[in-house]
């Protein structure tokens, strides 16, 4: 647990509590040093935490709203829990979608809940690395930890990701910055190198920002791979299929190879454009056969919190890591079939349970309008258009600021969260807990 210790204060002010070593569930990097100066059930004070980290504590606040709503009206708490088993237990195609702003904990109980009930069970890895997931099934992935590459990484590659605006403290904590063990002068024993389609925030940071053309991704990774293999190419052709000629391509290989400890760290960018999962496969491979001339690794930069860490939850129990459908009473993974944006812009799903996300605000017009059509169960700590158009709707305790548990780090690695005080509202693992437990009596007959 975290240190916490009572801060002297006046005769007329509340006391003040500090928070150790807590834990920023904002992005994947989930920086686990930050101290915390708690005022009441206000966080005033968030030492080390980045900008996005500091509005993620400082504006949290508890909402003045019930703990549970039934069709928009306010009900307590068990009775919720019973009206949200018996409509998914009562679902032909139920739907589980969400989970990546939840603990791990939690994240278990509700593929168990799928596996009771048969139902679709998707992360919202599927509307962002699902394409890194699919290629991770499909070429297997070299990796390290954000630790190794604080020690070891003498170059490091972004590659369609903008960590100075979505990973803050990515540069000064991880990657960049830091004085590690074998690169003891941090940041002038490193060489930078961003590749993007525009000119990021990132690249003012980089010793080499490379400009590709839109959507030729893969075109640029199949050269450097060629170059990996000592295949001789045409000129005319790389720079015609990449926007950038190719001797730019051969220093950059020429850099990699020379490397002692290469990185890539790979973003939406190339995840979510033309090519997809073969993109993520053409780095994934490129990463490997790298490791013929020198160690290289590669790692997706995450985005939710616990996104992680619900892929590793949804892959430990049923072998996949998002996707993954229950009524038959074994795992099936099809992309684009068991995805949750697809089951419900086809208008298949007949109810379902969202945890810790908000569709309503992102999804496809066809699959919002299905939503809105069937019953369906929310867990969120906040009011979302989500929660407002729910048949169930669970005000939850915020995991990281009131709730204690497990995240995963961007890295794979498993981090304790260290409350900063309680909440008058349940935590989405006691919801869960009473709706597997109901779904089961339920099964029971």
């Amino acid at each position: 647990m975290a240190t916490v210790e009572q801060a002297d204060a006046g005769p007329d002010e509340e006391s003040l509590k500090i928070v150790y070593d807590a834990t920023c569930t904002f992005c994947g990097c989930v920086c686990d040093d930050i101290d915390l100066t708690v005022k009441g059930h206000q966080i005033v004070k968030a030492k080390r935490a980045c900008v996005l980290g500091n509005s993620w504590f400082l504006n949290h606040n508890i909402e003045d709203r019930p703990a549970c709503l039934i069709g928009g009206k306010p009900a307590a708490v068990e009775e919720g829990i019973q009206r949200a088993a018996q409509i998914l237990f009562d679902a032909k195609y139920p739907l589980i979608y969400g989970l990546s702003d939840t603990t791990t904990e939690s994240q278990r109980v509700a593929v168990g809940i799928a596996d009771w009930i048969g139902a679709n069970i998707d992360t919202t890895t599927s509307v962002c690395h699902g394409p890194s997931g699919m290629a991770f099934q499909g070429v297997g992935e070299v990796t390290c930890s954000l630790g190794e590459v604080r020690n070891r990484g003498d170059l490091i590659i972004f590659w369609g990701s903008n960590p100075a605006e979505s990973h803050p403290r990515h540069f000064t904590k991880y990657s960049l910055m830091p004085k590690g063990m074998f690169v003891p002068n941090g940041r002038k024993d490193r060489t930078c190198v961003v590749v993007d389609v525009r000119k990021t925030k990132s690249a003012k940071a980089a010793d080499l920002f490379i400009q590709i053309k839109p959507r030729c991704d893969f075109e640029a990774l199949w050269t450097l791979r060629a170059l990996c293999k000592g295949i001789e190419l045409d000129p005319q052709v790389v720079e015609e299929k990449t926007g950038q000629p190719l001797s730019l391509w051969q220093d950059l290989m020429n850099t990699m190879k020379a490397a002692k400890f290469g990185v890539i760290f790979f973003g939406m960018g190339l995840t979510m454009t033309r090519g997809k999962h073969a993109n993520s496969e053409a780095l994934l491979t490129l990463t490997r056969d790298m490791n013929q001339h020198t160690r290289f690794v590669c790692k997706p930069n995450r985005g939710h919190g616990n996104v992680t860490g619900a892929d590793n939850v949804v892959s430990w129990q049923t072998g996949y890591p998002f996707g993954v459908n229950l009524s038959r009473g074994y795992p099936r993974f099809n992309p684009g079939e068991y995805t949750s944006s697809d089951v419900l812009a086809r208008g298949e799903a007949d109810a379902a349970m969202i945890i810790a996300s908000d569709p309503m605000a992102n999804f496809s017009q066809p699959a919002r309008e299905h939503l809105a059509r069937i019953p369906y169960v929310a867990l969120d700590p906040k009011e979302t258009p989500t929660t407002r158009a729910a048949e169930v709707a669970f005000t939850v305790a915020t995991y990281g600021i009131n709730v204690p548990g497990t995240v995963y780090r961007m890295d794979d690695v498993p981090i304790p969260l260290r409350p900063a005080f309680d909440s008058p509202f349940p935590s989405d693992l006691e919801i869960l807990k009473g709706i597997e437990r109901r779904v089961k009596e339920l099964g029971r007959g």
